[in-house]
Order: C-alpha cells, then structure tokens, then sequence
C-alpha cells in the first residue's frame, strides 16, 4: 500500500451508560448531524425494549448487545477475480467490521419496518433480533448461506 493506514479515532462513551459501543450506535443512527435527536431516539427504544421484555432478568442495555450480537455475521463472501472468472469467496469478518455491519443492518432494518416512531421501529427490530428473527437477523442467515454455497471457493482466499 502506498498510504498510511489512517489513524482510529478515539469515540468517546456515551453520557448515561459510559459505553462506547452505544455512541457508535447512535453515530449510525444520527441524521443530518444531530446527534441528540439520535441520543433521544436510542435513549427511547431502550424504555421501549424494557416495557416488551419484561419476562427476562436481563437489563434493556443487555438485550440491545445480545440482539447486536446475533445480527454478527461470522463470514462474508468477497469477489475475487481468478483467471477470468469472478468467485464469490468465503472469509472471515474481524471484530470490529461484525459490530459495524450489525449495527448498520439493525438500523436499516427498523428503518424499513412500519411504526410510529423511530424507537418504535428501532425497539421493535432489537427485540426481534433478540429472539433470533426480524430482518436483519434474516440478513445474517443469507450472509451464512451464501458463505456455505461458496465454500468450495475458500482455497482462493488472500
């Protein structure tokens, strides 16, 4: 590579919970820059979250990682040109780029549902996800399958 790798830049954790991982949510989730709409609304579905599951001992911020947590595809396919021929090749996905794509297939997915609100749809599709359906653990499965499909294809990994 001809350039440097650009440097991480430090996320500060959010005001109520001191966690990092909610201020990259809510980064996903924010719109036109306003970042306390997004605050508002991740702060809200959280209420949301807790008012639906009230059967497990687990807290609303607990549910929200464990639903982010099952939305984490393991693999991904990549093109990879051999010879003329495109394969779709099966690799593994690092850390950071699972939590990435979980959180950018949660919100698109809530998005996408019928609701009132944002924290509505947003509460909504967590709790789905927590419980192992809703859209974006659908896409997670996909992911999975097409990773399988492809698995003859994994020698031409790089």
């Amino acid at each position: 590579m001809r350039k440097t790798k650009p440097k991480k830049r430090i996320i500060l954790p959010d005001p109520i919970f001191n966690d990092v991982l909610v201020t990259r949510f809510v980064n996903d989730l924010m719109q036109d820059g306003k970042k306390s709409v997004a605050y508002a609304i991740f702060y809200d579905m959280l209420k949301l979250v807790e008012q639906r599951v009230k059967d497990t001992e687990l807290t609303p911020l607990e549910v929200w990682k464990k639903a982010l947590e099952n939305v984490a595809p393991a693999v991904e396919v990549k093109s990879r040109r051999v010879g003329g021929a495109t394969f779709q090749v099966p690799m593994e996905i690092r850390q950071e780029r699972k939590m990435a794509i979980s959180i950018k297939n949660m919100i698109l997915f809530a998005r996408k549902r019928s609701g009132k609100s944002m924290a509505d749809k947003l509460a909504a599709e967590v709790v789905a996800a927590f419980n192992g359906e809703g859209g974006a653990f659908k896409r997670k499965e996909d992911t999975h399958r097409m990773a399988e499909a492809n698995r003859a294809f994994a020698h031409f990994r790089f």
